[in-house]
């Protein structure tokens, strides 16, 4: 027995709403790529020609040099190696603080959810302030080391809520038939929880990640050890160090014309070489990024 498939047949207004919505998106789309893939090409690309203007879909006046400066530049793979260790061990210590915190706000058998939900949600509104802070750090003996670079900023209320809320969708019959069955509080959260809260785990890991990744300012408050420095100041200082010594030589066109040029092609490779790890990582996660952040953010 054959079933026959039944088609819609779309209205001459349904075809012209299709179309415009696709010409939207394309357009969007288009206005959302280009700016990172002028800074592609530009990195390969003869700076003259940038800067005039030439370049807009190919690159013109092709060169490594950028890229080729920044290979043997022994403080950018130092940079690279701090900043994927301060990234991932910070992220697992952010997902260890969040993940457990928010499925005890998230059990209905924990007392005072509604105060600890407002002391969490009443530290997005205040804090104690940069100077106090750094007075904390010394005290704590955490200036230049590894831990001020993975804990500071490790916790955000605003992920644990999303976490929280995502966990509440659970359904309580799950967690009833572990308690039954005699598990405890902690084995429901391991056995149960956990692996049912893989997407919100791989959102809060994509959040968490990239936020540490980029982050340069807390180097730049508590860090003075430049074997210590993410890979952000690095380039922070390659940056104003190429563009400082363009500027500071004087009454030499074809030096400062030369330094110019370097400092434009490291500007765009610099730039390449920051996102490039979050680039690799997202299309990892993307699959749960959608899940993970609808159910937390929306649903309740």
């Amino acid at each position: 027995m054959q079933i026959k498939k039944t088609h819609i047949k779309e209205s001459f207004e349904d075809r012209i709403f299709n179309a415009i919505n696709i010409l939207i998106m394309m357009l969007v789309l288009i206005i959302i790529m280009y700016p990172l893939y002028f800074i592609v090409i530009a990195s390969f690309s003869d700076p003259v020609q940038v800067n005039a203007g030439k370049v807009l879909i190919l690159p013109k006046g092709m060169t490594w040099e950028g890229y080729i400066r920044m290979a043997q530049n022994e403080d950018l793979w130092r940079g690279y190696v701090n900043s994927l260790i301060y990234m991932t061990g910070g992220t697992l210590i952010s997902l260890c603080m969040t993940i457990p915190a928010a499925y005890a706000l998230s059990n209905k058998h924990t007392h005072g959810i509604r105060v600890f939900t407002f002391i969490f949600t009443f530290t997005m509104m205040f804090n104690g302030g940069m100077i106090p802070t750094y007075l904390v750090v010394k005290n704590l003996g955490w200036l230049n080391t590894w831990w001020i670079l993975m804990i500071n900023g490790g916790f955000s209320t605003y992920n644990l809520i999303v976490s929280r809320t995502f966990m509440q969708s659970i359904p309580s019959e799950v967690l009833e038939a572990a308690e039954i069955d005699g598990a405890s509080i902690v084995q429901s959260f391991f056995r149960v929880v956990l692996p049912l809260s893989k997407p919100i785990i791989a959102v809060m890991a994509l959040f968490y990640g990239i936020a540490r990744w980029n982050d340069y300012f807390t180097a730049l408050i508590y860090v003075t050890k430049q074997n210590l420095v993410p890979l952000q100041m690095v380039l922070r200082r390659i940056l104003i160090q190429s563009e400082t010594a363009a500027s500071s030589i004087s009454g030499d066109p074809e030096s400062q014309a030369v330094l110019a040029r370097i400092s434009e092609l490291m500007k765009y490779c610099v730039i390449i070489a920051a996102s490039l790890p979050a680039m690799v990582i997202y299309p990892f996660v993307q699959k749960h990024f959608v899940k993970g952040v609808m159910l937390g953010a929306l649903k309740g």
